[in-house]
C-alpha cells in the first residue's frame, strides 16, 4: 500500500481482527513454517529472527518508528503539558501535532525520572502562530529612526518586560486600507521605561531591531526571514518569543505524535503518556 508516496508491508492480527502493523521491507512473497518466518526478495530466500542485528532487510537498514494519538475528551480543546514513556532506550519524537500547531523533540529532550523518559512539549524552530499567547503586541511606534541594522522604535508607553533581545518583530499598519502582518527583524536592546534627566530630557522607552542580519551571536534561530522590512511611526508593533524556548505545551482537539528509535539491537517500548488539562483561552 502507499501512505504520502511512501510503500509499506502491512500484517493482518487475527486477534486483532485488524491489520495493526506496517513494516518498511517489501518481500515479493511470505510464509511462516515450523515456528519460523520466511520471505523471498529478488529471488533470495531469507529467515527472519536469526540474529541480533534488528531493523535489517535485504542489506537495508530501518528505524523503528509508532505513530499514536492522544485523544481524551474529544469535544474539549485540550492543552497537552508533557509527553513520557517507557522503554529500555531513548526515542525521539519527530513529529508532534494537533489541530492547532506543529512541534518535534530531539531524542536528547527526554530525561529518565522514575524509571520513565520525561521532557516538556516544544514547538518547532520557525512555529509562527499569531494567536498564540506567545504573541505580545507593545503598542503603536512613535518615532523609527537609525540605519536598518539598529532601528530604534519609541513608544509612549512603558514596555512590558516580557520582551527580551532575540525576540522577533512585527508590525501593522494603522493607516493601510488593507493592512497586512509584516516581519521587521530581531531585537537587540530593550530599553523598558522611560526616564527623566535632572535637566528635564525624558528618554522614552524603546526597542532597537536588526532588520538586516543574520546575527547568530544573538539568536541562532536559522527560521529567521531576513532581511525585515522596517516599520514606520504609528504602525503597531508586537513580537513573538522563539518557539522552542517558550513553548507552553500544545494546543487542540487531539495530539499525533510519531517516535523514532535508530537502535539496531532488540528494544521495547512499553508505554506512553502526558500531562493533559483543559485549555481556557
Amino acid at each position: 500500500m502507499s501512505d504520502r508516496n511512501k510503500e509499506y508491508t502491512v500484517t493482518y492480527s487475527e486477534q486483532a481482527k485488524g491489520w495493526p502493523s506496517f513494516y518498511s521491507y517489501l518481500p515479493d512473497y511470505m510464509t511462516g513454517m515450523n515456528g519460523f518466518f520466511y520471505t523471498w526478495n529478488g529471488g533470495n530466500l531469507y529467515r527472519h529472527n536469526t540474529n541480533s542485528l534488528r531493523n535489517n532487510y535485504y542489506d537495508v537498514q530501518y528505524n523503528s518508528t509508532i505513530t499514536s494519538v492522544f485523544n481524551t475528551q474529544p469535544m474539549d480543546i485540550k492543552l497537552f503539558k508533557t509527553m513520557s514513556y517507557e522503554s529500555d532506550d531513548r526515542w525521539e519524537c519527530t513529529s508532534l501535532f494537533s489541530d492547532l500547531g506543529t512541534g518535534s523533540m530531539l531524542s536528547t529532550y527526554f530525561q529518565q525520572k522514575e524509571g520513565e523518559w520525561f521532557t516538556f512539549l516544544r514547538e518547532n524552530d520557525g512555529n509562527i502562530n499569531f494567536k498564540q499567547r506567545s504573541a505580545n503586541g507593545i503598542g503603536n511606534a512613535v518615532t523609527v529612526i537609525g540605519p536598518t541594522d539598529a532601528v530604534v522604535v519609541t513608544f509612549s508607553v512603558n514596555i512590558d518586560s516580557i520582551i527580551s533581545v532575540g525576540d522577533r518583530i512585527y508590525w501593522q499598519s494603522t493607516t493601510a486600507p488593507t493592512p497586512t502582518v509584516e516581519f521587521a527583524g530581531v531585537v537587540i536592546n530593550v530599553v523598558n521605561q522611560s526616564t527623566t534627566s535632572v535637566a528635564g530630557v525624558v528618554t522614552p522607552s524603546s526597542i532597537t531591531i536588526d532588520t538586516v542580519g543574520p546575527y547568530p551571536a544573538v539568536n541562532p534561530d536559522t527560521t529567521i526571514p531576513f532581511p525585515g522590512l522596517v516599520p514606520s511611526a504609528s504602525d503597531f508593533i508586537f513580537f513573538i518569543k522563539n518557539a522552542v524556548a517558550e513553548s507552553h505545551g500544545a494546543r487542540g482537539y487531539y495530539l499525533n505524535f510519531t517516535l523514532k528509535n535508530t537502535n539496531t539491537a532488540a528494544v521495547e517500548l512499553f508505554a506512553v503518556g502526558g500531562s493533559v488539562m483543559q485549555s481556557f483561552p
